[in-house]
């Protein structure tokens, strides 16, 4: 068995104290004795929908323009509780303690600079972070404009590895309906889609190759979706077996139409993050638990994944490029 890295060790150290020395920690894990769950079952994978009151301020953030200018950053090391312990890592991020959390053990990874969220720039940290919390963690990055509560704030997220669906699921979902779009020798890239999630992943041993072969599907996603700014997605990544994996999420719209429906009969409050279209699904209210089925959940996916011509057409490109490109080890 792989040994625990050293900041794995220490992020296990962290929550333990914690949940004994922070009383709004102790009381956010508390909450995750009363979830609820249930189970909906689709080909070839699964979708879990948890009900969890905690997660209410996370799924209701306010993240316009308006809402962040008005409020202090709460990634901020100065504007942190005075409870909330951190450790640094590699100088320039945080390793904190997530006192709403969704996972068994729930982590946020600040930046210590407030610099907007933005992947393209910090890509490498989000290999960094999963192979140092490795093995136990799993590493996940919401857009700015895909889930992310704090914007205007460079960071990513971890929680309790196998906790969300897909990553157990994943190698299945690859094999029965993905297709490869680039090999290496070290290195696979597949465009997947389950009928539910369009996706990109990344395989390899050489960090420096995933993320030479990140930024050519970065630049053709961008010039694809037309978007002068990062286009939307959200990012699952671990590291195992001496290898990363990195799963990339196209998205083209934050929230489904139900999240702001009038009717409170039709609401339902579920505002899709990594999390969710990782596998579970966070309903903070106990009637939107109750009202969501599986046909629901699949009409809420579709609205906010990229659609099936526009994935097409994004693979095409990808393929494209990757010829043009000389990948090292390909």
């Amino acid at each position: 068995m792989k040994a625990k890295s050293r900041f794995t060790e220490l992020a296990k150290t962290l929550i333990h104290d914690q949940k004994i020395n922070w009383e709004q920690c102790k009381n956010g894990y508390a909450t995750l004795d009363s979830i609820e769950v249930k189970v909906f079952h689709f080909e070839n994978f699964s979708i879990k929908v948890q009900f969890n009151p905690g997660r209410m301020i996370s799924t209701s953030a306010k993240v316009d323009a308006k809402s962040i200018t008005e409020r202090k950053c709460f990634l901020c090391k100065d504007n942190l509780p005075q409870e909330q312990q951190s450790l640094e890592y590699k100088d320039d991020f945080l390793i904190l303690v997530n006192p709403f959390p969704i996972f068994p053990e729930h982590f946020t990874l600040p930046s210590l600079h407030h610099v907007k969220q933005n992947i393209e720039n910090s890509f490498s940290v989000l290999l960094d972070f999963s192979k140092d919390l490795s093995p136990d963690y799993t590493v996940f990055y919401n857009g700015p404009r895909c889930g992310a509560s704090a914007p205007d704030h460079l960071h990513f997220q971890a929680g309790t590895k196998n906790f969300m669906t897909i990553d157990h699921e994943y190698e299945q979902l690859r094999d029965r309906a993905g297709e490869k779009l680039l090999k290496g020798n070290s290195l696979a890239v597949y465009s997947i889609d389950d009928g539910l999630r369009k996706m990109i992943s990344f395989e390899g041993e050489s960090k420096l190759e995933i993320e030479k072969t990140f930024q050519i599907f970065y630049s053709a996603y961008k010039e694809s979706s037309g978007q002068t700014e990062e286009p939307m997605m959200n990012i699952i990544g671990s590291y195992q077996n001496e290898k990363w994996r990195t799963i990339v999420f196209l998205r083209k719209k934050h929230r489904p139409d139900v999240f702001f429906e009038k009717d409170q009969e039709k609401q339902i409050y579920l505002s899709p993050a990594a999390v969710d279209i990782g596998g579970v699904c966070v309903t903070p209210q106990g009637k939107d638990f109750a009202l969501i089925t599986k046909e629901k959940l699949k009409n809420i996916f579709a609205e906010v994944f990229i659609g099936t011509d526009s994935f097409q057409k994004l693979i095409n490109d990808l393929r494209i490029e990757f010829e043009k490109s000389i990948i090292p080890g390909s």
